[in-house]
């Protein structure tokens, strides 16, 4: 039987909570190989104390066999898990991106300049974790998300053992400007912990980064996935090789309290749609960008 644990349920514009409901439920994550297979996913037993499940990453076309049941289910997001096949190389890759791409991140990498770092062995963490710690603190990831970077530096270092993670900074002048720290599943690098000093954000400092990481993982050949991991993003859909229409589903058991938090969610997701469309009508998206992350 799978533990259950609490989980925060958001009321979410963009990065901004404007407020949270918790349930204690059973995560039900699957990785990108599960996704990709598109086969439905087996619920493990629902203890006693837990109200319901959350699935995410569930290849869409499987969602329907999930409802019912006697459970409650809402569809909190739907959204392409990309990813990018790294047996291609890098040449094939980055002449298959769009022209505009292409040029955009030759573009932005020549106006940034700065040292890029790779790091990989236990000893390298070690000098890796504090800058990229203090760099995360100030990261909208962290201050709106709460998805910063781990304090623990030991469980990194426990994977580098193992040659299960590698992370990169970007400094200029030896400040450090943006960090990608990427654990492994399997042959799978999850694009896990991600941020940039928004003082530079006009730089694309975290495309420049991206760019440069990508470049070392197919020189390397270690990896045969990059698994951009759940949610979409324009560097995500320019830079990947593939994706899979996904959902994030929250199941719950039939109770009056969880009848009006369903609703009460769904409510919600219909009025941000609504509002995401009316954004895109009036041409406001860089105005409500600046408003969901403060």
């Amino acid at each position: 039987m799978s533990a259950a644990t609490m989980v925060p349920l958001r009321f979410m514009v963009g990065a901004r909570t404007l407020t949270t409901v918790r349930r204690r439920l059973v995560r039900v994550p699957l990785t990108l190989a599960e996704a990709r297979a598109g086969g439905r996913p087996t619920l493990p037993a629902l203890p006693v104390d837990a109200q319901g499940y959350l699935a995410t990453s569930l290849p869409e076309a499987q969602s329907a066999a999930l409802l019912g049941n006697g459970m409650l289910g809402l569809v909190r997001q739907r959204y392409t898990r990309f990813y990018l096949d790294l047996s291609l190389g890098f040449d094939a890759w980055f002449a298959g991106l769009s022209a505009n791409t292409r040029q955009g991140l030759k573009r932005k990498a020549k106006r940034l300049g700065g040292e890029v770092r790779c790091y990989r062995t236990p000893a390298e963490m070690a000098l890796f974790h504090p800058l990229a710690r203090a760099l995360s603190a100030r990261t909208y990831q962290e201050r709106l998300l709460g998805a910063g970077l781990p304090d623990d530096l030991a469980d990194l270092q426990r994977l580098a053992a193992a040659d299960a993670v590698r992370a990169w900074l970007l400094l200029l002048e030896g400040r450090p400007v943006a960090y990608l720290c990427c654990p492994a599943m399997g042959d799978t690098l999850v694009y896990a912990h991600v941020g940039h000093d928004p003082q530079f954000a006009a730089l694309s400092p975290g495309a420049v980064l991206q760019l440069a990481a990508l470049r070392d993982l197919f020189a390397e050949a270690r990896f045969a996935w990059f698994d951009f991991t759940e949610g979409e993003g324009q560097h995500k859909r320019q830079m990947a090789s593939g994706g899979v229409a996904c959902v994030d589903l929250l199941l719950l058991r039939c109770t009056l309290a969880n009848r009006a938090l369903i609703a009460a969610l769904a409510g919600f997701d219909r009025g941000m749609a609504l509002a995401k469309r009316a954004v895109q009508r009036l041409g406001a998206e860089g105005v409500a960008r600046r408003f969901r992350r403060g």
